[in-house]
């Protein structure tokens, strides 16, 4: 696959302290209600998922049950080890990666990605790298799902993602959006609030 030109590596260390020290108030403790509510729809095309920033993975474990082929990366080693460890307790697995997202490629294209946490995490600055980056991921045809964080309010992580924002960033020349009636509203544990849209990837 050809790579884009990768920013300044993000801090690794600033998201593994959030692990060692238990501050991660963006865990629910169990898979998103949006995923869960998008696999019980069959909404996402079957094959190869990537999980991306995948946390603890709760979401990785309940694609894995689903049947996907699961490649799931966090720049976090505490993460990782976590999601070995839920695997495990699972009797399910996935390909697990420890990576600089902003500066990772895979060898071929995923049929879905699943979006959750890490568009809200970056710095906004940082949004137009990490938008090339997924729509290299995703393979003409395949489907983002992707959660956008509505906080109200400036500073982060995690970051307000505004959608007139997001139509920027995820271009429809690129990217098909759906109708408005089909996005999916969940309320965060911090407050906020998650629109869930599930975007094509244009050819």
């Amino acid at each position: 696959m050809t790579q884009p030109v990768a920013p300044a590596p993000l801090d690794a260390d600033f998201w593994e302290q959030r692990y060692q020290s238990q501050q991660t108030g963006w865990d629910r403790g169990d898979a998103s209600p949006a995923l869960q509510q998008w696999l019980a729809a069959d909404a996402l095309p079957p094959g190869r998922v990537l999980v991306p920033g995948c946390g603890r993975g709760h979401e990785v474990v309940a694609l894995a049950q689903a049947g996907y082929v699961v490649t799931a990366v966090d720049l976090a080693p505490s993460a990782i080890e976590a999601v070995a460890e839920k695997l495990r307790q699972a009797g399910t697995q996935a390909q697990l990666i420890h990576a600089d997202l902003l500066q990772w490629t895979p060898e071929q294209a995923f049929d879905a990605v699943y979006e959750q946490t890490c568009l809200c995490a970056l710095t906004p600055s940082l949004w137009p790298a990490y938008a090339a980056r997924l729509a290299l991921w995703v393979r003409p045809g395949g489907t983002l799902a992707i959660l956008f964080m509505q906080t109200g309010r400036d500073g982060g992580p995690p970051f307000h993602c505004a959608l007139p924002r997001m139509h920027e960033l995820f271009d429809p020349e690129l990217w098909e959006w759906p109708e408005k009636d089909d996005r999916l509203t969940i309320k965060h544990p911090n407050g906020g609030t998650e629109l869930g849209y599930r975007l094509t990837r244009r050819s």
